[in-house]
């Protein structure tokens, strides 16, 4: 083979190789959210082979005998990592973990927990529906996540509650509570009475737009958001994606943009307008929130399907 065919092979082979990327940390980096709350913040953007599928929050609570963690994670590695972070802050047992709703990034790290011999939690639907559906969520999780997915395995939640769900980890309350449908099946939020401090799961967006699926119910859940904050009065709150913020910051860009939307789509309908309308509509006043490209139009499409048929 001549050297000119060699490197024109060499540069072939160099253009079909995948790109690597940084293998999962040892440890997830933390921010301490008060003195007993932590969180490892996960990217505002879809789950990536580059970002190791950590685009949520994962969170946990330091008690007198225990450790509460909230989020399985997206893997087995994932979750290892995060375990670790928890170690270089206390020594205490994981007690509990508590799985945010039923979508893969909450529950199939549940896998490496059940490893651990630690108790999960999840709301009726969300054990419902991933008992159903987590073969096939393990599997999108697989394809996207390669090597980064290995040892993950479907571990439906042991422990499972309707709408309240009590934690004492030794003269701390912790208290998991469902306040209706929203963004996916099961959505639960924490709330830890002690610190005034919410852990509203994907109840609570902020610095990402939020997506609106197949089985996201927009007018279910700005009632469930109302129900949230007219019971509690956080001081600080953990949205599902995002920086620790205030319960004004997640209400403005969680149920501002789902009322702008719902109220919007109907708008359209109520003149005759069609699906383009609504793909077409002007949402560039959220364009300052990530994911804005990805998922403005689909969400105004959705929700027009959604309430199309009560208008004929």
């Amino acid at each position: 083979m001549s050297l000119s065919r060699l490197v024109a092979v060499l540069a072939l082979t160099l253009l079909v190789l995948p790109v690597s990327a940084e293998p999962i940390p040892e440890k997830l980096e933390l921010v301490k959210v008060t003195d007993r709350v932590y969180s490892a913040i996960g990217a505002t953007a879809p789950g990536t082979y580059e970002n190791h599928g950590h685009n949520n929050n994962l969170s946990f609570i330091v008690g007198e005998e225990g450790v509460v963690v909230f989020n399985g994670g997206d893997n087995y590695k994932l979750a290892q990592s995060f375990h670790n972070a928890i170690k270089s802050i206390t020594d205490k047992p994981v007690k509990y973990v508590a799985n945010e709703n039923a979508q893969g990034h909450s529950m199939l790290g549940n896998s490496y927990w059940r490893d651990q011999g630690v108790p999960i939690i999840a709301q009726d639907f969300a054990v419902d529906e991933f008992a159903h559906h987590g073969e096939a969520k393990l599997a999108r999780m697989k394809a996207r996540n390669k090597d980064k997915g290995e040892g993950t395995y479907v571990a439906v939640p042991d422990i499972s509650f309707t709408d309240r769900y009590e934690l004492d980890l030794g003269g701390l309350a912790v208290e998991l509570l469902y306040f209706g449908a929203g963004h996916a099946p099961g959505d639960i939020a924490l709330w830890v009475p002690e610190e005034k401090l919410l852990i509203t799961g994907d109840l609570g967006f902020h610095q990402r737009l939020l997506a609106v699926f197949e089985d996201t119910a927009v007018g279910a859940w700005i009632d469930s958001f109302d129900k949230m904050t007219e019971q509690l009065d956080p001081v600080i709150v953990i949205p599902g994606h995002g920086e620790p913020t205030t319960i004004d910051v997640v209400e403005k860009e969680t149920k501002g943009y789902l009322v702008f939307l719902r109220d919007s789509v109907i708008e359209i309908l109520e003149r005759g307008g069609g699906l383009d309308d609504a793909y077409a509509l002007d949402q560039s006043q959220w364009s300052y929130l990530d994911t804005f490209e990805e998922l403005a139009a689909k969400n105004a499409g959705r929700v027009y399907q959604d309430l199309e048929f009560d208008f004929f």
